[in-house]
């Protein structure tokens, strides 16, 4: 573990009235999450991945239960929270360069000028982007517009960055730069992250716990540490029969069958990105 809770999840449960009547999506969900530590939230299509995240960072109100942070409970979007979407293209604003995209946030706070542009500078050269600041969004290919979107959640310095399939509209190799990059941002900065994904390999490879959901309504099915230590590289450490072991684990859970094989598993929408056997 990586010290006390930053964030917890304590009974938490949504329901939605819809018109054949209520529908409880989340059912009960505890959850601590350490200071420091990456998180990665999985399920299946349908689960309630995105709901779960959206009632951690106070932008979606549970039915029951509560979200705390630093055992104050959250009932709007907390400053110390930032939440970084799948949409890029939606989060960032057209108009305006990628710099004052970045700037955007931290006025709110009421930071100095020259504070706010050391912030935003040193954020876009956390992501690769020192010399982009001038660019517009549009100019710039998905992954990068991507990365925009983390430095603007980095300036913001929040105790907590929140991602919620941020990597899921980019191409594979854009996807493995990105999430190398938030592995080298969570070093740097030291920050807790919490990621929900679809992808089981992406899950392992990043995370220091993987939470799996699942069930109709959604509970937690497990909490399972994938013991892969902190420094990681996209051929090694996808090799090691760690990793082989913890990714089938996870879909067993997922599929709740006991066995599957072939280069391409996506279950009831989770993505196994792997040539090799899926049974450990």
């Amino acid at each position: 573990m990586h010290g006390a809770p930053v964030l917890s999840v304590r009974g938490l449960s949504k329901r939605y009235h819809t018109r054949a009547g209520e529908r409880l999506v989340l059912d009960a969900i505890e959850m601590d999450v350490a200071r420091g530590s990456f998180l990665c939230i999985v399920g299946p299509s349908g689960a309630g991945k995105t709901t779960l995240l959206r009632c951690m960072s106070g932008l979606l109100e549970p039915t029951d239960g509560a979200v705390l942070l630093d055992g104050e409970r959250i009932d709007k979007p907390p400053d110390r929270l930032a939440v970084v979407f799948q949409d890029y293209s939606r989060s960032l604003m057209p108009w305006m360069s990628v710099e004052r995209n970045v700037l955007l946030p931290l006025r709110a706070k009421g930071i100095p000028r020259a504070e706010r542009l050391r912030l935003a500078r040193e954020a876009l050269g956390a992501v690769g982007l020192s010399g982009s600041g001038d660019h517009y969004p549009w100019q710039l290919s998905g992954g990068m517009q991507q990365r925009v979107a983390i430095a603007r959640a980095l300036a913001y310095q929040p105790e907590a960055m929140l991602m919620d399939e941020p990597f899921a509209s980019v191409d594979a190799q854009t996807r493995a730069d990105l999430e190398d990059l938030i592995l080298g941002v969570r070093e740097e900065f030291k920050m807790t992250i919490i990621l929900v994904t679809h992808d089981i390999d992406e899950a392992v490879y990043l995370g220091d716990e993987v939470v799996v959901l699942g069930g109709a309504p959604t509970t937690v099915q497990e909490r399972i540490q994938t013991g892969l230590g902190e420094r990681r590289d996209q051929l090694t450490t996808k090799s090691r029969p760690e990793f082989t072991q913890t990714r089938g684990r996870i879909l067993r859970l997922i599929r709740g069958d006991g066995c599957v094989q072939g280069n391409s598993a996506q279950g009831d929408g989770a993505q196994v990105r792997s040539d090799s056997q899926a049974c450990a």
